[in-house]
This record gives C-alpha cells, sequence and structure tokens, in this order.
C-alpha cells in the first residue's frame, strides 16, 4: 500500500517535509481491517495507539493484524524495518 505525494491531507502536514497525518494511517488500518474479518468493521474503541516513526508519502507499507478476541484485534504498520504504528481496535460486525 502506498499513500501518493498528492494526497490532499499532505498539503499542510508539513510544507516541505511532509509526513501522512496520524488519522489517515488508521483510516488505511480500518480499511485494511474490512478485508481482514472479510466484512464491514465499525470500529468501536482503540484501547491503545502508539505512533512509533513517521510514514513518507510514496513509501511502501503493510499492515498485519492479529486476531485476540472474536471483537478485538492487534495491529502493526511497518514500512520496511520500521515499525509506523501499533494498536489495539475493537469493533462490531
Amino acid at each position: 500500500m502506498i499513500i501518493a505525494a498528492d494526497h490532499p491531507s499532505l498539503a499542510g502536514h508539513f510544507p516541505g517535509n511532509p509526513i501522512v497525518p496520524g488519522v489517515v494511517l488508521l483510516d488505511e488500518v480500518i480499511a485494511a481491517l474490512a478485508a481482514f474479518v472479510d466484512g464491514a468493521p465499525v470500529v468501536t474503541a482503540m484501547p491503545n495507539i502508539k505512533f512509533v516513526s513517521p510514514l513518507l508519502p510514496d513509501r511502501e507499507f503493510s499492515i498485519d493484524f492479529e486476531q485476540k478476541k472474536d471483537d478485538l484485534v492487534n495491529f502493526s504498520m511497518t514500512a520496511g524495518d520500521s515499525v509506523i504504528v501499533t494498536g489495539s481496535m475493537r469493533y462490531t460486525l
């Protein structure tokens, strides 16, 4: 997956040195969760989220999930060897 350099959120985040905003990263995680659970999850809570390092535009990244309970997943977004964000999400289908 890639967030293109022309993504609308990057214009002001930060001029001359853009990084992908955290809300865009979490939106990507929620979109990937839909494929992981093969449904249309509604996220009900994000009990812990840790932003570890920035994601630059046009950099390829991946998202991995680990099902913890029926309604809880842990996730990790990485780009190369760098961890970008980790956390957990509760959801309903």
